[in-house]
Formats: C-alpha cells, sequence, structure tokens
C-alpha cells in the first residue's frame, strides 16, 4: 500500500518542529479528514529558505508528505518553493494511494501560506 520511501519518511520524519524565530508560518487542515498541517519557514539572504520545520497532526501520509515537503524546499528560493506542486511531493514519495493524495496538497498549500505569511510580515 505504502512505498518505502512514504515508510521512511513516516517513520523517521525530517524537519519536525517549529522555528522559534520563524520568518513565516502557515497553517492547513482538512476538517474532512481531520489532518492538520503547520509549516514553519526561516527566510535569510537571497530570499532563500535556511530552515523550515513541520508539525503536523494526522496519519502517516500527512506525516511523510510534510517531511518529504520540507525536504524539496529547503535551501531553495521562496520563489522556488512556490512552484512546488503535490504531484512533485508524491513524485518524490514514489507514489501515494488514491485515497491519500490530499494529504500532498494540504503539505503544497502549508508551504504556501507560510511563504504567504512571510510576504505579509516582509510588506508591514
Amino acid at each position: 500500500m505504502y512505498t518505502e520511501k512514504v515508510l521512511d519518511h513516516f517513520q523517521n520524519p525530517r524537519n519536525v518542529g517549529e522555528i522559534e524565530d520563524a520568518s513565516g508560518i502557515g497553517t492547513v487542515g482538512n476538517a474532512k479528514c481531520g489532518d492538520i498541517m503547520q509549516m514553519s519557514i526561516k527566510i535569510g539572504e537571497g530570499e532563500v529558505i535556511e530552515d523550515v520545520k513541520f508539525k503536523t497532526f494526522g496519519c502517516g501520509a500527512a506525516v511523510a508528505t510534510s517531511s518529504m515537503a520540507t525536504e524539496l524546499i529547503k535551501g531553495k528560493t521562496i520563489d522556488e518553493a512556490m512552484r512546488l506542486t503535490n504531484s512533485a511531493v508524491v513524485e518524490a514519495l514514489e507514489g501515494l494511494p488514491p485515497q491519500k493524495i490530499h494529504c500532498s496538497v494540504l503539505a503544497e498549500e502549508a508551504i504556501k501560506a507560510a511563504i504567504e505569511d512571510y510576504r505579509k510580515k516582509k510588506t508591514k
């Protein structure tokens, strides 16, 4: 049912936690399934994502997609991170069951929400 990569990211999630002095924080949720994701990002010079952490309340696929998404955007510019799609997360995990695709959508939305939060704070 789950690929080895999904199981690895679920059992050994990367970048778990919260960044205390985060540049941006995004929280998204899906009331239908109960998954909630929070991404916090630290933006450095050149608008590069120096650090990213997540906290997820949800199923194994939600944890795995959050973990993989953080790996995919760390070290990228915010413009590059904004182009991350849920399909890229699924591809990096070597697939997800159809009923778990919504978890990858939440991961994409959480990243974009954190970047939007950063942009709002920056313009104040």
